[in-house]
């Protein structure tokens, strides 16, 4: 019931907003607080690992996260960048193993470098998956805007309807911001929306443009980072700790957390 219980939150009244964690500790902490689903962000976990983003070298640490954080009792979506492969086979195996650990949902992407995957492989690459994994919800993920490339919108546009056509069951467009764009991306793409939380714009605002899923990508992962560092500072300096820092025995709590029962 996973991945229909997750598609199901594409189509509510109000948007998916959509925390992405890098570890145990971070998915376990957005569960407890009661958030309807998790995401995972690439940056986060090859940051974490020591290693570059968008560049296949997370495979593992991908797998590993995954089968770490698939028991919260919540649905969970992982982050497989360009999937991790060199075949449309070879992702749409890595994508059965993730679904036999429990994820509910994927995003691929199609952005390679400085520029974009060729449309036509994606979208056969995107229908070999689905194919092979029908119920596992795939965010096809296009970076025209990401990537700052002329005629974005029409690039988007374009790559949805493709992507969607192929099987995809949400497109994710990062860096589309104008309400013009997203009004634009909700009436032609065919599948649900998907867009970067943008701090500043009320929720609410995107409700009303037709976003159904806001994720927040590697921002809190890069606010923990700011985070760690601000209060390292401010102790070396003689300041008090933050207030609301968790104590020891709460985070040491977190990989025994598990749902309400009934929830």
């Amino acid at each position: 019931m996973t991945f229909e219980r997750f598609r199901a939150l594409h189509h509510a009244d109000e948007p998916l907003l959509l925390p992405c964690a890098w570890d145990h500790a971070s998915a376990a902490a957005l569960a407890r607080a009661g958030f309807a689903a998790i995401g995972t962000t690439s940056l986060g976990v090859a940051a974490a690992a020591g290693k570059p983003d968008a560049g296949r070298a997370t495979r593992q640490e991908t797998l590993a996260l995954a089968r770490t954080i698939t028991g919260l009792g919540i649905p969970v979506t992982v982050d497989i960048e360009a999937g991790f492969g060199r075949t449309p086979g070879q992702v749409a195996d890595l994508v059965a193993r993730l679904a036999g650990l429990g994820v509910a949902g994927i995003n691929l992407e199609d952005g390679r470098g400085t520029g974009l995957a060729d449309a036509s492989a994606q979208a056969k690459l995107i229908a070999a998956v689905k194919r092979r994994v029908p119920r596992v919800f795939l965010n096809a993920r296009t970076d025209a805007f990401w990537l700052g490339l002329p005629d974005a919108r029409a690039l988007a546009l374009a790559r949805a309807r493709a992507y969607a056509e192929a099987g995809a069951d949400g497109v994710f467009v990062p860096g589309a911001s104008t309400e013009h764009d997203i009004e634009a991306l909700v009436a032609g793409a065919g599948v649900p929306l998907n867009v970067l939380v943008r701090p500043g714009v009320p929720v609410r605002r995107l409700a009303d443009l037709g976003v159904a899923r806001i994720s927040y990508g590697s921002l809190l992962f890069r606010a923990a980072l700011h985070a760690a560092v601000t209060t390292a500072l401010g102790v070396a300096d003689g300041e008090p700790v933050t207030a609301g820092v968790p104590s020891y025995e709460q985070v040491e709590a977190l990989h025994r957390y598990r749902p309400a029962s009934g929830r």
